[in-house]
């Protein structure tokens, strides 16, 4: 039985799958939780969405993906950002409509094109098939988003709960602001290669809200995100070469069965609260 549960540890593909879910669960847990706590869960969705053209263009350009996706990503949020501040239009709205029509120009540039890269390794990931070069590239980005936001942590939380508050306090409320974005376009770059543009919501939205069920405190909610992205990636990859399904969907759905469970754990601490007092 020991040596059966160890063979997915003795094939390279799958060492490459499991290290590149150390590396991302990282920076995508310590993000989750000030897009929680700042309600820009749509804004992760549509960020995730837009880089797709971004992708398709840097290909035909012949340059780095991750660029075209940064680009692409940077320049979705900042016009919505400007279109929501500028309009009598609601941001949820705006993103909406921003998210998908830069989806469809992606989808709509990439059919259009001959290439080898296969549509569905972009929008959901291919974990199995990482190369160095990925790790690498996903790695350099884990330690420049991670280091932001542990350093800057405070502001960040500040600027989430109050920016009017800490405009008043001498922060560059719009320096965090689009940081924040650029953090996000970052992040789902990191995420390309592992979980692809939609199951890359998952990551930067779940791990955050369970933390934010199992504890009071931020920095708390920080580790907590960490320890439950990084559990659920690796134990999804794992499970994944058992169950022959593909690794990233598996992951989402531990993460979304750790979410219930730590909803229905908070309601039944809230109703035994309720039944004491």
């Amino acid at each position: 039985m020991i040596e059966a549960a160890l063979v997915p540890f003795q094939f390279g593909f799958m060492q490459n799958a499991f290290l590149i879910a150390v590396i991302v669960s990282i920076p995508t847990a310590l993000l989750s939780c000030f897009l929680v706590l700042k309600g820009w869960a749509l804004m992760g969705d549509a960020v995730s969405h837009a880089v797709l053209p971004g992708i398709v263009l840097a290909y035909i350009a012949g340059i780095p993906l991750i660029v075209g996706a940064f680009i692409a990503g940077m320049l979705t949020a900042v016009a919505t950002g400007y279109l929501a501040e500028n309009s009598r239009i609601k941001q949820d709205t705006v993103m909406g409509v921003v998210f998908s029509g830069m989806f469809a120009l992606g989808i709509v540039i990439y059919v259009s094109i001959q290439t080898n890269v296969h549509l569905d390794h972009i929008l959901f990931g291919n974990m199995l098939g990482v190369e160095p070069q990925d790790l690498w590239t996903a790695g350099s980005v884990s330690v420049l988003v991670s280091a932001a936001l542990i350093l800057k942590w405070k502001d960040f939380l500040f600027h989430a709960f109050d920016p009017a508050q800490a405009r008043v306090s001498g922060l560059s409320v719009n320096l965090l602001h689009y940081g924040l974005l650029g953090i996000l376009s970052l992040t789902i770059v990191a995420t390309l290669s592992a979980t692809g543009l939609i199951l890359a919501v998952g990551l930067l939205i779940t791990p955050g809200a369970v933390a934010f069920l199992l504890v009071r405190s931020f920095a708390a909610m920080l580790l907590v995100a960490v320890i439950v992205c990084m559990g659920s990636m690796l134990a999804g990859v794992y499970l994944s070469f058992f169950l022959d399904s593909a690794p990233a969907p598996t992951i989402v759905l531990l993460l979304t069965l750790i979410f219930v469970l730590a909803l229905v754990r908070k309601s039944l601490r809230t109703r035994r609260a309720s039944a004491t007092v």
